[in-house]
C-alpha cells in the first residue's frame, strides 16, 4: 500500500520546542519541559495509531466486498479509517491545539483536533469537539468555567515557535505561566494571508464557539459584521455538529453547506478536510441545478425581482396540473383476444389513486397499473393491457412525461400558458417574462428549475425501474438454477442445501449491485442539516431551493444585513418568516477580529450613509498603516511598493478588470470578494460600483464590503 509521508515528530528525535532569540525567557525547561515529555509520549502514540490504522484499512479493503448492506458498512468503515489515518499524518504533532488545567487537576488536559490515547488507554489529547474541551475555547476572566489557567501553541514546520498562558487564578502562577500583553489570538491576526483560508481553530474566541456548539434543532441566525468571524464560525459549527449530534451522520442525511461563490468554496475548501470532515458536500446556489453552470445574469432587474418572489415558483404546480387532466372520453383498447374499454371514470379513478407527493413523472407507471386492475378481469388481460401501445399512447397524451426545461421553457415563450399558470401577473409583467429563447438560462430561472425538478420527478425514473425488475428476475433465475444444480447434488446427510429454497434466504441473497441504479444527484439531499453563508443574498425563490432540501427545518444562517446588495429591510425573523421559518434564534457576533480600525474608520460612514442601523463591529486592533489615497495610474506602483515590504501574503484589485491576476495578486469583482479575505486591498474607483443598477445601497455595499477585506492595508485609487 502506498502510504501518504508523515509529518516530522521532532518529539521522539528532539525537541518540540524550536522558539526564536528573542522569546529565549519561554525556552527555561521549568515552562516547558512537562509539554516536551506529553509531546513524546503523543508522538510514540501517533506512530503506533497510525500502523494500527494501516493495518485495519488494509484488511478492510482485503475484505470481501459483499453486496448490500454489507457492501456499504465495508465502504463506510474503509473511508472512516482512510479519513481519520489522512489526518493524523498530516498534522503529526500539530494536532495538539493547547492544553488547560482545571481546579484541582493534577495534570494539564491537552486539547487536539482528534483525541488519542496512548497504547494503556490512557488519555493523551482529548477531541476540541467534546464537552470536556469547551472552557479551553470559552474561558475567560469573567467567567474561567473552572480553568486555572491555559496555553495555546503556535506551530510553524512540526514544532512550537511560540506560545501563549492565560492565568485566571493566582493558583494559575504556581503552574510555571509565561505571560504576554498580548493573547495567542489577537497574535495571530496581523498574519499574513494565502490563497486558503489559514487554521485558526487553536484561537476560537469564546463568543465564537459558543455559537459553534450551540444545538442543532431549528435555525439559526448567525448575524455578525465584516470581520467577525461568520465563515469560521459556520465551518466550524458544521464539524462540530458532525461530531456531537448522531442525527447529522452521512447515514442519516449528512451536512450541506452552501457559499456564496466559487473564490469563497476555493478559499474555504481546506477548513473542513483539516478538521477530520471531508463528507461534507459544498456548492453554491448555482451548483444545486445542472443548468447553474452556464446561466448567464438576468440583464432586466424587473425580470429578475419577478422571479425572485415564491409565488413565481407557485406556478410550476400550475403548469404540472395542467398536464394531469383525465381523458373525458372512453378508450376501446386490445387485450390479447379481448377488446377491453377504458372508461371515462375508470381514467379519472386511476389518475386520483397516485400516492400523494409522488413526482408527476413517477406516476406515470402507477396509474397504467391502476387501469389494468380496474379494467384487466385475468392476470393475462392485465399483463396485455400493461404492454398496449395504445393505451400508452392515450396515457402520454392524459398525462406526459415532462422534462424540467421543458416547462419552464413553455412558460417564458407561450404567454397564454404563463398567464393560465400565473394569473395574478399582469400583461405587462408577462410580457416581460416572455422571451424568444425558453431555455437561455439565467440565474434568476435556477429556482424555478429547481421547483420543476422536484415536482416533476426524473422522467426515466419508471424505464430505470422496468430495468431493475427484469435485472433482478433475470438474477434470480440464473440464481435459481444454480440453487437447482447445488440441491440435485448435495449427497449430505441432512441435505443443506434445500435451505436454500427458503423464501427469506432467496430474498437475503438478492445482489443489489446487480441492478444498482444511477447515483442521485449528491446535491438533491435530503440533508440532515443546511448551512448557508452570506444568507442576507438569497431571494425568497431561492430559499425555498434550499429549504427544499432540509425538511427538518435544521439550519445554520450566516449573514450581516449591511452587506445584502440589494437591502435588507427587515429584522431576520420578519425575513425568515417569509420564506417560512417561523422558529428562529438569532447569535450576534459584534467583535472585528479580521479589520484594523483604521480600515473601519473609513468604511464605517459608507455604509452608515445609506443604512444608518447597520450592526458595525468594534475592531479589536490597529494595524498602524492609514488608508492610502490616490490616482489610478499609481496602481502598479502600489503593487510593486507592498510586495517589496512583504514577501509574503496576498493582495487584491477590486474594481479593474485590465489588471491580470498573478503570484500573489488576484483580481476580483466587487461581488466575488464577499467571505475572503486579503493583506492588501486596492480599490479603483469604488464610486463606479453598482453604478449600473442605479441602486445607491448595491453600491454602498459593495465598497463596504471590499473595504472591509482588508487584513493590513488598503488603497483606494481613483480615474478622476
Amino acid at each position: 500500500m502506498k502510504s501518504t509521508p508523515t509529518r516530522t515528530t521532532p518529539g521522539r528525535a528532539g525537541r518540540v520546542f524550536d522558539l526564536p532569540d528573542h522569546l529565549a525567557a519561554k525556552a527555561d525547561p521549568a515552562l516547558i519541559a512537562g509539554d516536551e515529555a506529553h509531546f513524546a509520549a503523543i508522538a510514540r502514540s501517533l506512530e503506533h495509531t497510525v500502523a494500527d490504522l494501516s493495518d485495519r484499512l488494509d484488511a478492510a479493503r482485503l475484505a470481501p466486498a459483499g453486496s448490500g448492506q454489507t457492501a456499504l458498512e465495508r465502504d463506510q468503515e474503509v473511508h472512516r479509517l482512510t479519513a481519520r489515518r489522512r489526518t493524523l499524518l498530516r498534522f503529526g504533532l500539530d494536532l495538539c491545539l493547547g492544553r488547560m488545567v482545571g481546579e484541582g487537576d493534577a495534570e494539564p488536559v491537552y486539547v487536539g483536533r482528534l483525541g488519542l490515547t496512548d497504547e494503556d488507554g490512557r488519555r493523551l489529547m482529548i477531541d476540541w469537539r467534546t464537552p470536556a474541551a469547551e472552557p479551553f475555547f470559552g474561558a475567560t476572566h469573567g467567567n474561567p468555567m473552572g480553568l486555572v489557567s491555559r496555553r495555546r501553541y503556535r506551530w510553524t514546520g512540526g514544532r512550537v515557535s511560540d506560545y501563549w498562558d492565560e492565568v485566571f487564578t493566582e493558583e494559575g502562577l504556581e503552574h510555571h505561566a509565561a505571560l504576554d500583553d498580548q493573547s495567542a489570538f489577537i497574535a495571530s491576526l496581523g498574519g499574513s494571508r494565502t490563497a486558503r483560508m489559514r487554521d485558526v481553530l487553536g484561537t476560537i474566541a469564546a463568543d465564537q464557539d459558543a455559537i459553534i456548539r450551540a444545538g442543532s434543532r431549528g435555525a439559526l441566525v448567525v448575524d455578525g459584521g465584516p470581520g467577525t468571524g461568520k465563515t469560521v464560525v459556520a465551518l466550524h459549527r458544521t464539524a462540530y455538529l458532525l461530531y456531537a449530534d448522531p442525527r447529522l451522520g452521512d447515514r442519516r442525511g449528512g451536512v450541506l453547506f452552501v457559499g456564496p461563490h466559487e473564490p469563497y468554496l476555493a478559499y474555504v475548501s481546506d477548513v473542513l478536510p483539516s478538521l477530520g470532515e471531508e463528507g461534507v458536500q459544498t456548492c453554491t446556489v448555482r451548483d444545486l441545478v445542472a443548468e447553474g453552470a452556464a446561466a448567464g445574469v438576468e440583464a432586466d432587474p424587473d425580470v429578475a425581482a419577478l422571479k425572485a418572489t415564491g409565488r413565481m415558483v407557485g406556478a410550476i404546480e400550475a403548469a404540472v396540473r395542467f398536464s394531469e387532466e383525465p381523458p373525458t372520453r372512453g378508450t376501446t383498447v386490445s387485450a390479447g383476444e379481448a377488446d377491453l374499454y377504458v372508461s371515462a371514470s375508470d381514467w379519472a379513478t386511476a389518475f386520483d389513486a397516485v400516492d400523494p407527493g409522488t413526482p408527476h413523472n413517477e406516476a406515470h407507471d402507477q396509474i397504467l397499473e391502476e387501469l389494468a386492475e380496474l379494467v384487466g378481469e385475468s392476470p393475462d388481460e392485465r399483463e396485455a393491457l400493461l404492454r398496449d401501445p395504445e393505451l400508452r399512447e392515450a396515457l402520454a397524451r392524459a398525462w406526459p412525461l415532462i422534462e424540467p426545461a421543458d416547462l419552464v421553457g413553455d412558460l417564458w415563450s407561450v404567454p397564454a400558458y404563463l398567464r393560465r399558470c400565473a394569473p395574478w401577473l399582469s400583461a405587462g409583467e408577462a410580457g416581460l417574462l416572455h422571451r424568444e429563447e425558453p431555455q437561455a438560462w439565467t440565474v434568476a430561472d435556477l429556482p424555478l428549475l429547481d421547483a420543476a425538478r422536484d415536482r416533476l420527478g426524473d422522467p426515466q425514473a419508471a424505464r430505470r425501474r422496468r430495468q431493475r425488475a427484469a435485472a433482478r428476475a433475470a438474477e434470480r433465475a440464473r440464481r435459481q438454477d444454480v440453487i437447482d444444480h447445488l440441491v440435485a447434488t448435495d449427497d449430505s446427510e441432512m441435505a443443506v442445501m434445500s435451505m436454500l429454497r427458503r423464501p427469506d434466504l432467496q430474498d437475503a441473497l438478492d445482489d443489489d449491485d446487480v441492478v444498482r441504479d444511477v447515483d442521485p444527484d449528491r446535491l438533491a439531499g435530503p440533508f440532515a442539516h443546511v448551512v448557508v453563508d452570506e444568507a442576507q443574498e438569497l431571494t425568497d425563490a431561492e430559499w425555498q431551493m434550499v429549504l427544499r432540501r432540509c425538511p427538518s427545518g435544521s439550519l445554520t444562517i450566516v449573514g450581516d444585513r449591511a452587506q445584502a446588495r440589494h437591502g435588507f429591510a427587515q429584522t431576520w425573523q420578519e425575513r425568515l418568516a417569509q420564506v417560512g421559518l417561523d422558529r428562529v434564534r438569532i447569535a450576534t457576533l459584534g467583535i472585528n477580529y479580521r479589520t484594523p480600525e483604521e480600515v473601519m474608520e473609513e468604511a464605517e460612514p459608507v455604509i452608515r450613509a445609506v443604512l444608518p442601523d447597520a450592526n458595525v463591529p468594534t475592531s479589536v486592533r490597529r494595524s498602524g498603516i492609514p488608508v492610502r489615497h490616490g490616482a489610478h495610474r499609481d496602481l502598479e506602483e502600489a503593487l510593486r511598493e507592498w510586495a517589496t515590504i512583504h514577501p509574503e501574503g496576498i493582495a487584491c484589485v477590486v474594481g479593474d478588470p485590465q489588471v491580470a491576476e498573478r503570484p500573489r495578486v488576484r483580481s476580483l469583482t466587487p461581488d466575488l470578494v464577499k467571505g475572503l479575505e486579503f493583506d492588501l486591498v486596492v480599490l479603483v474607483d469604488p464610486e463606479s460600483f453598482g453604478r449600473g443598477s442605479g441602486d445607491p445601497v448595491e453600491g454602498a455595499v459593495d465598497r463596504y464590503v471590499a473595504m472591509t477585506r482588508a487584513t493590513q492595508q488598503l488603497v483606494i485609487l481613483t480615474s478622476g
